[in-house]
């Protein structure tokens, strides 16, 4: 006898920790470290708006209090993606 199929993943984005160094962000059964270093924009953000984090679509993660758009390939690939926003003074 087998087990049935697992389902579809229902659960959202999820940050999972934050450190000095950056944030682990858990999606589905992947888990993602954003160092702070090449994402500088949640360096200073207030936890709550760290926290809310959407995926608007398979390949796209959304902070909308934070007004931060991501593509995934970026997080897998930051090499790729040389170009970093400066943090405004």
């Amino acid at each position: 006898m087998k087990s049935a199929a697992l389902g579809n993943n229902t659960s959202g984005p999820e940050v999972t920790n934050v450190s000095q160094h950056g944030l682990w962000l858990l999606l589905g059964r992947e888990e993602l470290f954003l160092p702070f270093e090449q994402f500088p924009w949640f360096q200073d953000a207030p936890i709550g708006k760290v926290l809310h984090v959407e995926q608007p679509s398979a390949q796209h993660l959304y902070w909308p209090e934070l007004d931060i758009d991501l593509a995934l390939e970026s997080i897998r690939h930051p090499e790729q993606f040389p170009l970093v926003a400066r943090v405004a003074s």
